[in-house]
C-alpha cells in the first residue's frame, strides 16, 4: 500500500503542476470541489424517494476516485514529503469496519468535514471507499486510469474549452470504464496503453 500511495501522490502532484506550475501558492478551494463531488456521487447513487432510481455503482466508484484526487491535493498542499505522507495515509486507510454501511450517510459524513472544517478526512474517505465496495487496489488502478484521463483532457483543450467530453454520444468517463476493463492494469506500460486507447476513441468520436 505504501508504494501505491506514494505513486498516487506523485501523480497528483504532477497533475496539479500541469494545471498551474505554482499550484500550492494558489490556495485552490479543494474542500469545495470535494463536497460538490460528494453531491455528484449521490446523483449517481440515488436519493429521490419520490421517483424510481437505480444506483449506478460504476459511476459512484468513479466519483469516489474523483474525490480522492481532491483529497490528495488538499493533503499535498501543506506537505510535499510523499513518503512521509503516504505512511500516514496507509495507517489511516487500514481496513476496518466503517462507521456506517449506508453509502448516503458515509458520503454526507465526508461532505460535512469538507464544509464545516474545510479539511479532508481520510478516515471518512476510507469509510466511503469501503461502503462503495472499493479496495485499496481498486482505488489505485482506477485512480491511475482517471489521472491518465485528466492528462488527456488537459492535452486536448480542457482549459481553453475546446475539449469534447462526449464521444460518440457518451461521456469520457464511460469510455474510461470500458477501456480499463480491456487492459492489463498490472502492465508496466499500462498508463501509456490507456492514453493511446483513449486517443483512438476520442478521434473516432469526431
Amino acid at each position: 500500500m505504501q508504494q501505491q500511495l506514494e505513486t498516487m501522490l506523485a501523480m497528483q502532484d504532477r497533475m496539479n503542476t500541469r494545471v498551474h506550475p505554482e499550484w500550492r501558492a494558489q490556495n485552490f478551494a479543494w474542500y469545495r470541489a470535494t463536497w460538490i463531488e460528494c453531491a455528484e456521487l449521490l446523483e449517481h447513487y440515488g436519493y429521490k424517494w419520490w421517483k424510481r432510481q437505480e444506483p449506478c455503482m460504476e459511476q459512484v466508484r468513479l466519483e469516489v476516485v474523483d474525490i480522492w484526487h481532491f483529497g490528495l491535493s488538499m493533503l499535498l498542499q501543506g506537505d510535499d514529503d510523499h513518503a512521509a505522507l503516504a505512511a500516514r495515509l496507509a495507517a489511516a486507510l487500514e481496513s476496518r469496519a466503517p462507521a456506517t454501511e449506508d453509502l448516503r450517510l458515509a458520503t454526507e459524513a465526508l461532505a460535512a468535514e469538507a464544509l464545516t472544517a474545510r479539511r479532508f478526512s481520510v478516515t471518512a474517505f476510507r469509510d466511503l471507499m469501503l461502503t462503495a465496495g472499493l479496495t485499496i487496489d481498486d482505488l489505485y488502478s482506477t485512480y491511475v486510469g482517471k489521472n491518465v484521463l485528466n492528462f488527456f483532457r488537459q492535452d486536448h483543450g480542457y482549459q481553453d474549452g475546446s475539449y469534447r467530453k462526449l464521444w460518440a454520444g457518451r461521456e469520457d468517463n464511460e469510455h474510461l470504464h470500458e477501456v480499463l476493463g480491456s487492459l492489463d492494469r498490472g502492465a508496466a506500460d499500462f498508463p501509456e496503453r490507456l492514453y493511446a486507447a483513449l486517443g483512438e476513441r476520442y478521434g473516432a468520436g469526431e
